[in-house]
Parts: structure tokens; sequence; C-alpha cells
């Protein structure tokens, strides 16, 4: 597994964080019938960007979470691996640093975004859902 870091994003990091976004989170927000323009894709970067932490492997930005902890429980608001890195274990590697540091830990997920099965793969079951997405978690 390669070896992955968190490091807490900065403004120089917005135009990776667009790329990243319109790459990964556009056809699964145009499938649930949420298309979305450039504004409002630099608007969810913008939308508590203090939590968002980039992910780097072997010196290279490969993704990104954004997440919240507080006491025992996270939040993963967001968690966007570039595509010619996903199947690599990333994603599960983040998601199991999260899970450590937390008893409990909630997340949305799109409904068609495969990105669920790696959630429910990591451990976390369905306890909701919306029109467009599935509300998810995980407790230790």
């Amino acid at each position: 597994m390669q070896s992955l870091t968190l490091v807490k994003a900065k403004q120089t990091d917005i135009d990776f964080l667009f790329d990243l976004r319109k790459q990964t989170m556009a056809v699964h927000l145009e499938n649930a019938g949420i298309p979305m323009n450039d504004i409002a894709h630099k608007a969810r970067i913008y939308y508590r960007f203090n939590y968002i932490y980039i992910l780097w492997s072997n010196n290279q930005k490969v993704g990104m979470i954004k997440y919240k902890e507080e006491d025992t429980t996270s939040e993963i608001m967001q968690l966007q691996v570039l595509p010619k890195y996903q199947g690599q274990g990333i994603g599960k590697q983040v998601i199991q640093k999260v899970i450590e540091n937390s008893k409990k830990v909630t997340l949305k997920v799109l409904k068609q975004n495969p990105a669920k099965d790696l959630y429910t793969r990591c451990g976390f079951i369905i306890t909701g859902q919306d029109d467009h997405e599935f509300f998810m978690e995980y407790n230790s």
C-alpha cells in the first residue's frame, strides 16, 4: 500500500481542488440530476474550506478529504481521489485514518456514486436516504 499523507489545504490548492472535483464529481452529480456550473463547483470547494486536507502519495497530490472531527465523532463531507489513482487503496487508507480516531463516522454519498461500495467494504451501513443521497455511518 502506498504511503499517504494528509496536508491541510491552502489557497494555492484551489486549482487542484477544482480540477479534482470536476474529474470526480461532475458525472455523478449530473447522473443524480444535480448539474453544476463552475461557480457552483467553486462554492462547494470554499464551503468549510478549513476542513480540507490534500492527499499526498509519492510526492504527488492524489486527492482530498474534507472532514470534521468532534470529540469521538467524525463527519466525512467529501472524499475525492483522482481517477488515475482510484482502485489503489488510497480511499480505503484515508477512511481508515479517520476511523482510527473516531468511535462514530458519518457521511453522505450520492446514490449513483460507486464510492458507496468502498464505504460498505470499510464497514459503513446505510442509516437513511433522501432523493439523491444515502446517509451512512460507521460505529467502532
